[in-house]
Parts: structure tokens; sequence; C-alpha cells
């Protein structure tokens, strides 16, 4: 087998195909590390990819002095890592997410729920972020708290917590028409 230095030489030459005997040589590898920064994820797979066509657009950049298969690593720890930053983002929350499944069979009955459902929505959107998903995730997802907990990456006393809040602000919020005699929702 080739030296790697070798391989990277023919591969800067013009040589594509050799940059194949790198692949097949770190692919464990740079899956293994992808796995276990990514938790078992499933997109660990593609980002090996992603790992291999970074790498290979970067060649050029390689100091042969160093060692490739530490500098190849360190591109995949650090596909990992903006991986993981990517989704602690919180989830974006549009007004499609929180549609609710209109079942009344009676034009009246089935028009005011309409309108209660609206109004409920444009409450819900004028909430803080944090509140409007923490909302979602909970009553619409169906999610526990523990599962919000971690796909936000908050703790459980923390959800519970703007969960609490959000619905005290929600009902705030939909009693203030109530006061001005409007419809209660």
């Amino acid at each position: 087998m080739q030296d790697d230095r070798e391989v990277i030489a023919e591969v800067l030459q013009g040589n594509k195909e050799a940059y194949a005997l790198i692949v097949n040589k770190y692919k464990g590898k740079i899956g293994s590390i992808l796995r276990r920064t990514l938790h078992h994820s499933h997109d660990a797979e593609d980002m090996v990819q992603e790992v291999f066509i970074k790498a290979y657009y970067s060649l050029p950049d390689y100091k042969p002095n160093y060692s490739f298969s530490a500098w190849l690593y360190r591109i995949a720890i650090n596909r990992g890592i903006d991986e993981l930053r990517k989704r602690k983002r919180m989830p974006s929350v549009t007004e499609m997410d929180v549609e609710v499944k209109d079942e009344c069979p009676i034009p009246e009955e089935d028009y005011l729920e309409k309108e209660q459902r609206h109004a409920l929505r444009q409450q819900m959107m004028t909430l803080d972020k944090n509140y409007r998903t923490i909302l979602v995730l909970h009553y619409l997802q169906q999610l526990s708290y523990r599962e919000i907990g971690h796909k936000l990456s908050l703790s459980v006393d923390t959800v519970r917590m703007r969960l609490s809040y959000a619905r005290k602000k929600l009902r705030d919020q939909l009693s203030k028409p109530e006061k001005k005699g409007g419809t209660p929702l």
C-alpha cells in the first residue's frame, strides 16, 4: 500500500482515482469519529462523504510535514461539532407548524372553532420564540418535557417553567378580547 503522502501527491497531479485509496483507508475511522461526536446519529454516514469532499478540495492546503490522518480527523471532528451547533439552534416555528386539525361536522361550530384556532395561532405567533416553540413541541407535536429538553438542550425543569409561563402569557393574551366585549376563546 502506498504512503498517504504519495497518494496525495498523485491526486494533486491530477490522478483523481487515487483519492479512492484514501477514502477506502479512512472511511471507517471517519464514520466512527462522526458517530461518536453525533451520538450515533443516522446523519453520520452522509457526513462521512462531506468530510471526504471537503478534504479533497482542501488537499492543496495540506502540509505534508504533518500527519495526514490527524489532518483528516480534524476535518471530521470540526464537521461533527458544526452539526451539533446547528442542532442546538432553536427550531423555526412557522404558522404552518401551528395548524390544528378540523373535525367538527356542524357548520356553525366549525366556523367558530376555525375562528378560535385562528385567534389562538395569531396569539401564539406573538409570543417570544422560546415560548412559542415550547408550546408547539408540547401541544402540537405532543413531545414530553424530557423530549423537548433533549431537542432544545434544556433541563426538564426549564422546559416545565417555560411551558407554564407560555401558557400564562397565552391565557392573558386570549382573555384581553373578552374584557373588550369580544367572544371568549
